[in-house]
């Protein structure tokens, strides 16, 4: 489950499309510019939503802390309008997610406490 709508699953269900849509996406997340300073892709979820500030509460201490560096440095590069050195942008395999899981679980489980709250209990005589 995504924080966003994704027509992903729907392309990687057909090989044909897999193929065609491939080189597009790459050169999509190299366009984007994040990886150039130093971010993976959970880092841009915007903040504002509670669903993301609970995920935010429940990462491991040392999750949590390099997701502020890696936004602290791209403000400082930022600011200073220039990109990381090459050696240090996110490559393509560490730009894993690590946000999404755990928003998609939080989701999960207020539905479920939804679907528990609105329970009847019918009692037969």
């Amino acid at each position: 489950m995504s924080v966003y709508p994704s027509l992903a699953p729907f392309i990687l269900k057909r090989p044909w499309l897999t193929k065609m849509f491939k080189p597009l996406a790459t050169w999509y997340t190299s366009a984007a510019g994040y990886r150039q300073l130093g971010l993976r892709a959970d880092d841009l979820i915007v903040e504002e939503n509670e669903d993301v500030l609970k995920a935010l509460k429940r990462l491991p201490p040392q999750m949590a802390y390099d997701r502020v560096y890696r936004l602290r440095r791209a403000q400082q590069c930022s600011l200073m309008q220039k990109l990381l050195p090459k050696d240090q942008w996110t490559k393509p395999e560490e730009d894993t997610p690590y946000l999404e899981p755990l928003i998609a679980q939080i989701k999960a489980e207020a539905k479920e406490k939804a679907a528990l709250d609105a329970l009847t209990i019918v009692k037969n005589h």
